[in-house]
């Protein structure tokens, strides 16, 4: 018997997933094209092992707000959804525009949405779906609102140094979750764990306010690679032990508790974090591949956004009207993790877009642009 007694457990009651859509840049990235950089071997183990083929990149003055703009200004209008009616807007992801203020506020303005909306940023990436359907989810079981915008977006391509593995690993991405309160029975569950130990599995080390003034050194390491401590840092290894041990186990927590197993859904949409993690634990889990879907090969690791981007990737122009019942399971930096189950329409899921939105109104290079002279 598993021990769940320290694994927190949510049930939310009436709630569902109304509406899942995704953007992306324009702009592709090969991982040929890198071989000037890597070497043409290295390339080619990589590919085999990690099973990119290509990512997408945000443009200059692009970010991860203006992809999840666009994801949700699509969702808003294929649900012919009443602005005034959505009653918050939650920002999941690290890649926020300013370091102030907050992306959901600047969303909730450029989305025409009611002054009368809750909008807030929460700091979390992989496991950014999990977590961002709690906080939304526990929002609307103790409020009257009734409709809520989760919006998850990184553009992690950024914070690499090209240099680094790490540039051939990360693309770009923004989606848009709807939920709203039903009257049918419907239940989201949900499991969710972390490990702060593991803070320096997956760290931009300097930046913020612990190391301000770090050196702007490149280092070699002894692999070859090049990396700052102004960029993303990843133990492959450490994450892919924390990943293929950590996420079986909270799932067959999450199953001795709901009383479900496997054969129960018809999905199971998971961060795509490289191809080998995914297939292990699909491995020990004893999931069927053709019910978890991988597209990791188009989009790369897109952290935050990679389930949903792998559920509008296989699901988007499918009409067939079937409800899926889904087990989402996502991981990764913090560390945290977690597992969830929703059941989503495949009507509901739409195709991914590409994007080459910005939002001009936010550049700013001088005090004019800010409204101070």
């Amino acid at each position: 018997t598993i021990n769940i007694v320290f694994m927190p457990y949510f049930k939310f009651h009436n709630i569902k997933i109304t509406g899942v859509a995704t953007s992306i840049p324009s702009h592709v990235v090969k991982t040929d094209d890198r071989t000037d950089v890597w070497g043409k071997e290295y390339i080619e183990k990589f590919k085999a092992a990690v099973g990119i083929e290509q990512i997408h990149t945000t443009a200059e003055h692009q970010t991860a707000s203006d992809l999840c703009y666009d994801a949700a200004e699509r969702l808003i209008l294929h649900k012919n959804i009443k602005r005034e009616e959505i009653g918050a807007v939650l920002f999941v992801g690290f890649s926020t525009d300013y370091w102030r203020p907050s992306n959901a506020c600047i969303l909730q303005y450029r989305l025409g949405l009611s002054q009368d909306c809750v909008a807030y940023d929460l700091r979390l990436a992989c496991s950014a779906t999990p977590y961002g359907l709690q906080a939304a989810c526990s929002m609307m079981q103790t409020s009257d609102i009734k409709k809520v915008l989760l919006l998850i977006g990184e553009m992690s391509s950024q914070s690499t140094y090209q240099g680094d593995s790490t540039a051939l690993l990360f693309g770009d991405a923004g989606s848009a979750i709807l939920l709203e309160k039903t009257e049918e029975e419907n239940f989201i569950e949900e499991m969710l764990c972390s490990d702060g130990s593991g803070f320096k599995a997956i760290i931009v080390p300097a930046g913020g306010f612990r190391n301000p003034d770090a050196t702007h050194e490149v280092f070699t390491l002894a692999n070859g690679s090049k990396n700052t401590l102004y960029n993303t840092w990843l133990n492959g290894a450490d994450v892919f032990a924390f990943s293929i041990s950590a996420v079986p186990k909270t799932t067959k927590a999450f199953f001795e508790k709901t009383g479900s197993k496997v054969d129960d859904y018809d999905c199971f949409p998971i961060h795509q974090a490289n191809k080998a993690i995914c297939l292990k634990i699909a491995k020990k889990l004893g999931i069927p591949l053709e019910r978890m879907p991988l597209v990791i090969d188009k989009y790369g690791n897109t952290t935050a956004t990679s389930l949903i981007l792998a559920l509008c990737d296989t699901y988007g122009k499918d009409n067939s009207n079937v409800e899926l019942n889904c087990l989402i399971q996502a991981f990764g930096i913090g560390l945290s993790w977690g597992v969830a189950s929703a059941r989503i329409n495949t009507n509901d899921i739409l195709p991914i877009t590409e994007t080459d939105n910005i939002f001009t109104e936010g550049i700013v290079n001088t005090p004019a642009d800010i409204g101070i002279v």
